[in-house]
């Protein structure tokens, strides 16, 4: 398994939004169709703003700088027709790059999620995992209420981590990249990630 992903952000705008090393999460309340989250930097600033097409067979998300939408940082698109084991393919939104791609593990993942980071040769680099099984079998037969804690590592070293606030009515996430300080894992991949735990983990609950 490779060690780290090479590719980095291509425009100043994206290095000076990904250089951020914490954000927090905030899912749109009573948003009905289709899915959107906000995503501010420590300072409390938007740093991006996410969106998720709806009434699509293919699940297919956004990222962009801001609620306008007219700059576009981030696609996010499954591979095929939704799925326990999809592949979500990650590309930068205005060059058109192939960041890499991510890939729940199908039946695995009812019991405790895990997701394959890939290359951008689709090479498992790292690995985004719920954080006990114990804990996530409590979620899944006893109470949602226990917070989520997922941890993204590439080869043997720590990169993320993505915390859920116990808040029953709104979902707000802390998503941590302080510990990555080799900077193994692309910030979009990165970002990308914590947008799909957002809106798998919430359309579950």
């Amino acid at each position: 398994m490779s060690t780290a992903l090479q590719t980095r952000p291509s425009s100043q705008l994206a290095l000076g939004r990904f250089a951020q090393t914490r954000f927090m999460i905030r899912r749109k309340f009573f948003k009905l169709f289709g899915g959107a989250f906000h995503i501010y930097d420590e300072a409390g600033n938007l740093a991006f703003y996410s969106k998720m097409k709806a009434f699509k067979l293919k699940e297919d998300l956004r990222v962009f700088a801001d609620e306008e939408m007219r700059e576009q940082l981030i696609v996010i698109k499954a591979r095929g027709i939704i799925d326990f084991g999809m592949t979500y393919d990650v590309t930068d939104g205005q060059t058109g790059e192939r960041v890499g791609a991510l890939r729940r593990k199908g039946l695995r993942s009812l019991l405790r999620d895990q997701w394959l980071v890939l290359d951008t040769n689709d090479q498992e680099v790292g690995r985004i995992e719920e954080d006990s099984m114990a804990l996530a079998l409590v979620r899944r037969f006893l109470t949602n209420l226990i917070p989520q804690t997922f941890t993204g590592s590439v080869g043997d070293a720590k990169v993320l981590a993505f915390t859920q606030r116990f808040n029953p009515f709104i979902q707000k996430i802390d998503l941590d990249f302080s510990m990555d300080g080799r900077h193994l894992l692309d910030r979009r991949l990165g970002i990308a990630a914590a947008v799909l735990l957002c809106a798998i983990e919430g359309r579950q609950q």
